[in-house]
């Protein structure tokens, strides 16, 4: 994810199919965004020195059908990336 741990928040939450849970081990496709949830008490230099970005998501892909699958995570990057535009042009405007 590009965009930092605001640009990876909103994916997180943008996805239908893939449950947002942080305990991996399921069938069901499971996504996780670390800096705000499992990682989430860790100062961003620790976050850093164990492996978690601020953009990163951990993905579980389950049982489901592939094109379910590459179809929510494609619309769940494409709203993070019109948020990220929407927010760009709402600080340009009010300068």
């Amino acid at each position: 994810m590009k965009g930092g741990f605001e640009a990876g928040k909103k994916c997180f939450n943008a996805l239908r199919l893939f449950k947002r849970m942080v305990n991996m081990g399921d069938a069901k496709s499971l996504a996780c965004h670390p800096a705000s949830t499992t990682h989430r008490q860790l100062t961003p230099e620790e976050q850093l020195k164990v492996g978690v970005t601020p953009e990163m998501l951990r993905l579980s892909v389950g049982i489901e059908h592939i094109d379910d699958i590459i179809e929510d995570l494609a619309q769940a990057l494409e709203k993070s990336k019109q948020e990220a535009r929407e927010a760009v042009a709402i600080s340009v405007g009010g300068m």
